[in-house]
């Protein structure tokens, strides 16, 4: 069935919002700006940067009630009152305060990442998060994975070694990267995964079961997490950073430097922006083509944005062409469609290539939806299930 035009516009609007969360992010990092010591530098300021994406996180609260309160005025309006949609609100809140450290540190950690490696690296290797998601399910929720989901972790793992082959293989001195520093930043950025897999679980665990709506609760995980950041980020100006820091006291974070950048170069002030009113909408993007049409359709989505990324990285230029890694996210794609079970297998099972399985319900991926068209009843119960999940694990 061919989409609507609504459904075309939000997986547009997923697709451009997502890839501009990344790029502006990296664009921060990539601007330089005279510092408080007086001196040119990029602006190197990731844990100032992840306060800006729970900002936007806090903004999807804003949207949720902006959305409830026009339904209520629908239903008004209406001459016969209709049953009320409406999810409820009544749960506890605290629920969401060991997610948002989770998400804190994952945050943090990737954004800090970003700073010594490659925008469409940082993308490409935020799929390990299915093999993280995919073990921890299995130790802690008692889930069991199938054949196939084995197949799909060992062909993203080999697609994770490929794009991190390609980084180091690639031009190390372009644009001031270093070996050391494109390692590092990739081992961090993948080491991030254990911790939003380990976010996922426990939101599996804890959260699902309060059928709390999907944009209030990215809303609240934001204002834990950006309770957290500044609370962490008020130490952070005073603990060396070692060979992490990047800003003229030698500390993780340095407020006043990041404040004192903007300050001088206000063009800061756009990709700034672009983080937060980017996430806001990528989320609102995202758990709409999930309703609208399934999670698969989000993880495909977000395929397209990981292409967008590489793409517009390459041409700006931020990075050069790598042949490798184009091939590193292909295998990456193919590992993502064998571990949620869609196109390739539902296409053999069609050809009478492979037997027909049936998924038990505690099989079911954490990440995303089987898309096997004969199995609509698992799909409409995992894609409630990922309309939380998944705004945690596409952002």
């Amino acid at each position: 069935m061919a989409w609507t035009k609504k459904q075309l516009a939000l997986a547009f609007m997923m697709v451009v919002t997502g890839s501009i969360n990344t790029l502006s992010t990296k664009w921060a990092d990539e601007i330089e700006a005279v510092n408080s010591a007086g001196e040119k530098a990029h602006f190197v300021h990731p844990y100032f940067q992840t306060e800006g994406m729970f900002i936007g996180e806090m903004l999807c609260m804003l949207a949720f009630y902006i959305m409830r309160c026009m339904e209520r005025r629908q239903r008004r309006e209406q001459v016969e009152m209709s049953p009320s949609t409406t999810q409820s609100t009544k749960f506890p809140k605290y629920i969401f305060l060991l997610p948002a450290f989770c998400d804190t540190l994952a945050t943090s950690t990737m954004y800090l990442g970003l700073t010594l490696t490659f925008a469409s690296s940082f993308q490409m290797l935020r799929g390990a998060v299915i093999v993280f998601t995919g073990l921890l399910s299995v130790a802690f929720l008692g889930r069991k994975i199938q054949w196939f989901q084995w197949l799909g972790i060992v062909v993203i793992i080999a697609g994770l070694i490929i794009v991190g082959v390609s980084d180091v293989l690639g031009p190390t001195n372009y644009s001031g990267y270093t070996t050391n520093g494109i390692i590092t930043g990739d081992l961090l950025i993948i080491a991030a995964q254990v911790v939003t897999a380990s976010q996922m679980v426990i939101e599996e665990k804890f959260v699902l079961g309060h059928d709390v709506p999907p944009l209030l609760a990215v809303g609240w995980e934001g204002v834990f997490g950006f309770t957290i950041m500044t609370i962490l980020i008020i130490p952070f100006n005073f603990i060396d950073g070692g060979i992490f820091a990047q800003n003229p006291s030698g500390t993780l974070e340095d407020v006043p430097d990041a404040f004192y950048q903007i300050g001088t170069t206000p063009l800061l002030l756009v990709p700034i922006l672009g983080n937060i009113i980017s996430i806001a909408f990528f989320n609102f993007a995202g758990v709409s083509v999930t309703k609208e049409l399934s999670a698969t359709t989000r993880m495909v989505l977000d395929s397209v944005r990981t292409l967008v990324v590489w793409a517009v990285s390459v041409l700006i230029p931020w990075q050069k062409f790598q042949y490798l890694q184009p091939v590193g996210f292909v295998i990456l794609i193919i590992g993502m469609m064998l571990y949620n079970d869609i196109v390739i297998l539902p296409f053999c099972r069609s050809k009478g290539w492979i037997r027909p399985t049936e998924t038990p319900e505690d099989t079911e991926p954490v990440i995303a939806a089987s898309s096997s068209s004969t199995a609509s009843a698992r799909i409409v119960e995992a894609d409630k299930r990922a309309l939380t999940t998944q705004a945690v694990q596409w952002r």
